[in-house]
């Protein structure tokens, strides 16, 4: 392996940092970052090394990503991700221009990009990530739907019950009176 990154999809999470800080660390290989899919390391891997990472990172299924587009679209995802699990990111920008900072791309290209290799627009993910919160803090139980509504920035709580219902069918009220709710990994969104 030349490069001294490595990419890696389907991290979505602060205990996906730790296993796969874990992996390289039982590999005997410090990295020097990691990131939400991203791994920095001070030179690159032995053809060795990177066998056995990709093995156990495999075992625990995360994917490393060896196609440029690829890792862009990777990006993407998390960028995503990271602006709707934390609002703060939303009373400063915008979507597009929080990922125009973390790609290091013109949103457009990255639009068409994610819309072509994905099948859906960014907006589209965007608002299927922001279902799936509200879904969690609806099963949690801690908040009401004003306060989800307030907490995530939604326009009202007829907006947030318009968009529930558009996507699930239930509005978020009936969806929390019902019991077995089934959430989904934020990699299978």
């Amino acid at each position: 392996m030349k490069e001294n990154h490595m990419y890696i999809k389907n991290m979505v999470c602060r205990r996906c940092i730790l296993t796969v800080t874990e992996i390289f660390n039982e590999s005997g290989v410090q990295p020097v970052d990691v990131e939400l899919g991203t791994v920095s390391l001070l030179r690159p891997l032995t053809q060795e090394q990177f066998n056995s990472i990709q093995t156990k990172l495999e075992a625990y299924g995360f994917e490393v990503i060896d196609d440029k587009r690829m890792r862009i679209i990777e990006q993407i995802r998390i960028g995503v991700i990271e602006y709707v699990r934390h609002p703060e990111f939303q009373e400063t920008k915008n979507l597009s221009e929080y990922l125009q900072e973390k790609c290091h791309r013109e949103y457009s290209s990255l639009s068409k990009l994610f819309t072509e290799m994905k099948g859906i627009s960014i907006e589209k993910y965007s608002i299927a990530q922001r279902i799936e919160l509200v879904k969690e803090l609806l099963v949690y139980n801690e908040l009401s739907v004003s306060e989800i509504a307030d907490k995530l920035h939604y326009s009202s709580v007829a907006h947030l019950s318009a968009q529930f219902k558009s996507a699930t069918g239930l509005s978020p009220t009936r969806f929390k009176q019902m019991k077995g709710h089934k959430l989904k990994p934020l990699d299978e969104i």
